[in-house]
Protein backbone atom coordinates (compact mmCIF):
# COMPACT_ATOMS: atom_id res chain seq x y z
CA UNK A 1 0.00 0.00 0.00
CA UNK A 2 1.26 3.47 -0.88
CA UNK A 3 2.44 5.67 1.96
CA UNK A 4 0.29 8.69 2.75
CA UNK A 5 2.71 11.55 2.17
CA UNK A 6 2.74 15.09 3.50
CA UNK A 7 2.87 16.42 -0.07
CA UNK A 8 1.17 13.72 -2.13
CA UNK A 9 1.73 15.10 -5.64
CA UNK A 10 4.26 13.68 -8.11
CA UNK A 11 5.25 17.23 -9.02
CA UNK A 12 6.70 17.43 -5.50
CA UNK A 13 8.94 14.44 -6.23
CA UNK A 14 10.01 16.03 -9.52
CA UNK A 15 10.91 19.24 -7.64
CA UNK A 16 12.96 17.31 -5.09
CA UNK A 17 14.72 15.41 -7.89
CA UNK A 18 16.15 18.61 -9.42
CA UNK A 19 16.65 20.82 -6.39
CA UNK A 20 18.76 18.09 -4.78
CA UNK A 21 21.54 19.26 -7.12
CA UNK A 22 21.75 22.84 -5.85
CA UNK A 23 19.59 25.62 -4.37
CA UNK A 24 17.13 27.06 -6.90
CA UNK A 25 14.25 29.54 -7.18
CA UNK A 26 10.90 28.44 -8.60
CA UNK A 27 11.57 29.70 -12.13
CA UNK A 28 14.82 27.73 -12.28
CA UNK A 29 13.06 24.64 -10.94
CA UNK A 30 10.42 24.89 -13.67
CA UNK A 31 13.01 25.50 -16.40
CA UNK A 32 15.09 22.51 -15.30
CA UNK A 33 12.04 20.23 -15.17
CA UNK A 34 11.02 21.29 -18.69
CA UNK A 35 14.55 20.93 -20.06
CA UNK A 36 14.69 17.37 -18.74
CA UNK A 37 11.27 16.42 -20.07
CA UNK A 38 9.83 15.56 -16.67
CA UNK A 39 6.40 16.58 -17.95
CA UNK A 40 6.60 13.50 -20.20
CA UNK A 41 7.28 11.20 -17.26
CA UNK A 42 4.79 12.66 -14.78
CA UNK A 43 1.41 14.38 -14.91
CA UNK A 44 2.77 17.84 -14.15
CA UNK A 45 0.38 20.76 -13.74
CA UNK A 46 2.66 23.78 -13.99
CA UNK A 47 0.10 26.08 -12.42
CA UNK A 48 0.44 24.22 -9.12
CA UNK A 49 4.25 24.55 -8.90
CA UNK A 50 4.06 27.59 -6.60
CA UNK A 51 1.78 25.77 -4.16
CA UNK A 52 3.80 22.54 -4.28
CA UNK A 53 7.04 24.37 -3.45
CA UNK A 54 5.30 26.16 -0.57
CA UNK A 55 3.92 22.86 0.74
CA UNK A 56 7.34 21.22 0.52
CA UNK A 57 8.72 24.05 2.62
CA UNK A 58 5.92 23.75 5.19
CA UNK A 59 6.54 19.99 5.39
CA UNK A 60 10.21 20.62 6.12
CA UNK A 61 11.49 19.15 2.85
CA UNK A 62 12.75 22.51 1.51
CA UNK A 63 14.11 25.56 3.27
CA UNK A 64 14.62 29.17 2.20
CA UNK A 65 18.27 30.14 1.93
CA UNK A 66 18.04 33.59 0.38
CA UNK A 67 16.66 35.59 -2.51
CA UNK A 68 17.85 37.32 -5.65
CA UNK A 69 16.63 40.07 -7.95
CA UNK A 70 17.29 40.21 -11.69
CA UNK A 71 16.88 43.78 -12.91
CA UNK A 72 13.31 45.00 -12.60
CA UNK A 73 11.90 41.52 -12.04
CA UNK A 74 10.32 40.66 -8.68
CA UNK A 75 12.57 39.23 -6.02
CA UNK A 76 12.93 35.46 -6.26
CA UNK A 77 13.07 33.23 -3.20
CA UNK A 78 15.79 30.57 -3.31
CA UNK A 79 15.16 27.14 -1.80
CA UNK A 80 17.36 24.18 -1.00
CA UNK A 81 16.54 20.63 -0.06
CA UNK A 82 16.77 19.56 3.60
CA UNK A 83 17.92 16.25 5.02
CA UNK A 84 14.26 15.35 5.51
CA UNK A 85 13.65 16.21 1.84
CA UNK A 86 16.47 13.89 0.74
CA UNK A 87 15.00 11.10 2.84
CA UNK A 88 11.51 11.73 1.42
CA UNK A 89 12.81 11.69 -2.16
CA UNK A 90 14.67 8.40 -1.67
CA UNK A 91 11.77 6.72 0.18
CA UNK A 92 9.20 7.84 -2.40
CA UNK A 93 11.39 6.62 -5.26
CA UNK A 94 11.78 3.22 -3.61
CA UNK A 95 8.02 2.95 -3.23
CA UNK A 96 7.29 3.89 -6.84
CA UNK A 97 9.76 1.32 -8.16
CA UNK A 98 8.85 -1.55 -5.83
CA UNK A 99 5.12 -1.21 -5.16
CA UNK A 100 2.55 -1.71 -7.95
CA UNK A 101 -0.42 0.63 -7.70
CA UNK A 102 -3.62 0.63 -9.80
CA UNK A 103 -3.41 3.35 -12.44
CA UNK A 104 -6.43 4.54 -14.41
CA UNK A 105 -5.98 4.34 -18.16
CA UNK A 106 -8.31 5.73 -20.83
CA UNK A 107 -7.89 2.62 -22.97
CA UNK A 108 -8.90 0.39 -20.05
CA UNK A 109 -12.01 2.52 -19.54
CA UNK A 110 -12.97 2.09 -23.18
CA UNK A 111 -12.37 -1.66 -23.15
CA UNK A 112 -14.53 -2.04 -20.06
CA UNK A 113 -17.60 -0.95 -22.06
CA UNK A 114 -16.54 -2.20 -25.51
CA UNK A 115 -19.64 -4.44 -25.58
CA UNK A 116 -21.72 -1.31 -26.15
CA UNK A 117 -20.34 -1.24 -29.72
CA UNK A 118 -20.63 -3.94 -32.40
CA UNK A 119 -17.52 -6.17 -32.52
CA UNK A 120 -16.77 -5.23 -36.14
CA UNK A 121 -16.66 -1.56 -35.17
CA UNK A 122 -14.42 -2.37 -32.19
CA UNK A 123 -12.07 -4.21 -34.55
CA UNK A 124 -11.95 -1.19 -36.86
CA UNK A 125 -11.26 1.15 -33.94
CA UNK A 126 -8.51 -1.13 -32.70
CA UNK A 127 -6.97 -0.95 -36.18
CA UNK A 128 -6.87 2.83 -35.89
CA UNK A 129 -5.24 2.57 -32.47
CA UNK A 130 -2.66 0.08 -33.72
CA UNK A 131 -1.70 2.43 -36.55
CA UNK A 132 -1.51 5.45 -34.23
CA UNK A 133 0.60 3.50 -31.75
CA UNK A 134 2.93 2.56 -34.60
CA UNK A 135 3.62 6.23 -35.34
CA UNK A 136 4.20 6.98 -31.65
CA UNK A 137 6.52 3.99 -31.28
CA UNK A 138 8.59 5.09 -34.28
CA UNK A 139 8.93 8.60 -32.82
CA UNK A 140 9.93 7.29 -29.39
CA UNK A 141 12.51 4.95 -30.94
CA UNK A 142 14.04 7.85 -32.86
CA UNK A 143 14.13 9.96 -29.71
CA UNK A 144 15.73 7.12 -27.74
CA UNK A 145 18.37 6.58 -30.42
CA UNK A 146 19.22 10.29 -30.31
CA UNK A 147 19.33 10.40 -26.51
CA UNK A 148 21.53 7.30 -26.38
CA UNK A 149 24.27 9.19 -28.20
CA UNK A 150 24.47 11.92 -25.54
CA UNK A 151 23.21 10.39 -22.28
CA UNK A 152 24.13 7.31 -20.23
CA UNK A 153 21.45 4.62 -20.37
CA UNK A 154 20.67 5.20 -16.68
CA UNK A 155 19.08 8.54 -17.60
CA UNK A 156 16.79 7.19 -20.32
CA UNK A 157 15.46 4.01 -18.68
CA UNK A 158 12.05 5.63 -18.12
CA UNK A 159 11.81 6.19 -21.89
CA UNK A 160 12.80 2.57 -22.50
CA UNK A 161 10.01 1.47 -20.18
CA UNK A 162 7.53 3.75 -21.93
CA UNK A 163 8.50 2.25 -25.30
CA UNK A 164 8.11 -1.30 -23.96
CA UNK A 165 4.61 -0.48 -22.67
CA UNK A 166 3.61 1.04 -26.02
CA UNK A 167 4.87 -2.02 -27.87
CA UNK A 168 3.06 -4.36 -25.47
CA UNK A 169 -0.19 -2.39 -25.87
CA UNK A 170 0.10 -2.47 -29.65
CA UNK A 171 0.76 -6.24 -29.61
CA UNK A 172 -2.23 -6.89 -27.35
CA UNK A 173 -4.53 -4.65 -29.40
CA UNK A 174 -3.44 -6.41 -32.60
CA UNK A 175 -4.09 -9.82 -31.04
CA UNK A 176 -7.56 -8.78 -29.82
CA UNK A 177 -8.39 -7.23 -33.19
CA UNK A 178 -7.30 -10.42 -34.98
CA UNK A 179 -9.50 -12.56 -32.71
CA UNK A 180 -12.51 -10.38 -33.52
CA UNK A 181 -11.92 -10.39 -37.28
CA UNK A 182 -11.20 -14.14 -37.44
CA UNK A 183 -14.21 -15.02 -35.29
CA UNK A 184 -12.10 -16.88 -32.73
CA UNK A 185 -12.98 -14.52 -29.88
CA UNK A 186 -15.38 -16.38 -27.52
CA UNK A 187 -18.98 -15.18 -27.91
CA UNK A 188 -18.24 -12.82 -30.81
CA UNK A 189 -21.17 -14.19 -32.86
CA UNK A 190 -23.54 -13.67 -29.90
CA UNK A 191 -22.13 -10.16 -29.42
CA UNK A 192 -22.58 -9.36 -33.12
CA UNK A 193 -26.11 -10.77 -33.14
CA UNK A 194 -27.20 -8.63 -30.19
CA UNK A 195 -26.31 -5.49 -32.11
CA UNK A 196 -27.78 -6.82 -35.34
CA UNK A 197 -31.07 -7.26 -33.52
CA UNK A 198 -30.96 -3.65 -32.37
CA UNK A 199 -30.18 -4.24 -28.70
CA UNK A 200 -29.61 -1.01 -26.79
CA UNK A 201 -26.03 -0.43 -25.54
CA UNK A 202 -27.32 -0.38 -21.95
CA UNK A 203 -28.99 -3.75 -22.47
CA UNK A 204 -25.81 -5.27 -23.93
CA UNK A 205 -23.72 -3.91 -21.08
CA UNK A 206 -26.18 -5.30 -18.53
CA UNK A 207 -26.01 -8.77 -20.10
CA UNK A 208 -22.22 -8.74 -20.18
CA UNK A 209 -21.74 -7.36 -16.68
CA UNK A 210 -24.34 -9.80 -15.37
CA UNK A 211 -22.29 -12.72 -16.60
CA UNK A 212 -24.75 -13.70 -19.33
CA UNK A 213 -22.24 -13.58 -22.20
CA UNK A 214 -21.06 -16.93 -23.67
CA UNK A 215 -17.68 -18.07 -22.36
Amino acid sequence: MATKRKVNNLLALAVLSVIVERPMHRYEIASTLRDRGKDRDMDIKWGSLYTVVQNLEKAGFLEIVGSERDGARPERTIYRITDAGRTEMADWTRELIATPEPEHHRFTAGLSIAAALPPDEVAELLGRRIEALGHIIEAVRRELDALATTLPRLFIIESEYGLAMLEAEQAWARSFRDELTSGSFPGVDWWRQLHAEGAEPAEVAKLVEGGNAPL
